[in-house]
């Protein structure tokens, strides 16, 4: 019995692989001009994927699983909002440099004006017989000066002792020469705890002890009330230990702070 002859299987490659190359070599073009397009703005972009689903059939087949283009034009969107952040970014730092460029520079003029003002007040202070009395120090916003509290005051008292008023008479001299702008006069306590008749703790004792101060000046030498401050910090802002007695009596003290013209204050 013959044997019936197989059918041969057509010549060339299979109908299904030249579609399919065909398909990888459009998605290769597509993302290579995805990625080198990448900055360009939507509108265009879109014009383009436009024209590509006019001209081939695979867009349009492809068009649910993309979204009908719009995961497309979303990518290319964020990318571009993504260059713009990146730039802001930059812009942003550079910006950040140079304000703190300019803050520096300007500290450094507080800290040359801060430093030419106690140089002019030690020199008054010597002339005045007040140096060893009055510690002089600065920072880039003010200068101040330092009177310990036994200088001026009894214990646990707010009254100016009576030997210490000339001391605080060539202080307003020396305000009203140098002070130009505003003056704050601090009190300042040690951690002891008091609690007498008039003042129910150390607060009350620093502010009593600076208002002292601020009304003799006021009266005395001539200062405007309106740019003189003062205030009572109590034991909060110490300046030694106060586990001994040198450092508490550092602490009991009282401070006038002249702020310059370049003050930000």
């Amino acid at each position: 019995m013959a044997k019936r002859k197989a059918e041969e299987p057509p010549k060339g490659a299979p109908a299904w692989q030249s579609t399919f190359a065909d398909l990888m070599n459009l998605l290769l073009c597509f993302f290579v001009m995805l990625f080198a397009m990448s900055d360009v703005d939507k509108q265009k972009f879109e014009l383009i994927a436009a024209s590509f689903t006019q001209s081939f059939s695979v867009f349009t087949g492809g068009a649910q699983a993309v979204g009908d283009g719009i995961l497309i034009s979303n990518g290319v969107s964020q990318l571009n909002e993504l260059d713009e952040y990146m730039a802001s970014m930059g812009k942003s730092a550079e910006s950040n440099t140079e304000d703190q460029d300019k803050w520096d520079e300007i500290e450094e003029e507080q800290l040359k004006e801060s430093e030419a003002l106690s140089e002019l007040i030690e020199e008054a202070l010597q002339e005045q017989s007040l140096e060893g009395m009055v510690d002089v120090d600065f920072t880039s916003q003010y200068v101040s000066l330092t009177l310990n509290g036994a200088l001026l005051f009894d214990s646990g008292s707010a009254q100016i002792k009576t030997d210490s008023l000339p001391i605080l008479d060539k202080i307003g001299v020396i305000l009203k020469k140098y002070g130009k702008s505003i003056i704050e006069i601090e009190g300042h306590t040690d951690n002891v705890p008091i609690h007498t008749s008039k003042f129910a703790d150390n607060n009350e004792l620093s502010s009593a002890r600076a208002l002292s101060v601020f009304n003799y000046l006021i009266a005395n030498a001539g200062l405007d009330p309106a740019m003189v401050k003062h205030t009572g910090r109590g034991e909060y802002v110490p300046i030694a230990d106060n586990s001994t007695e040198v450092g508490r009596a550092k602490n009991r003290r009282v401070e006038i702070k002249i702020y310059h013209t370049l003050s930000t204050y």
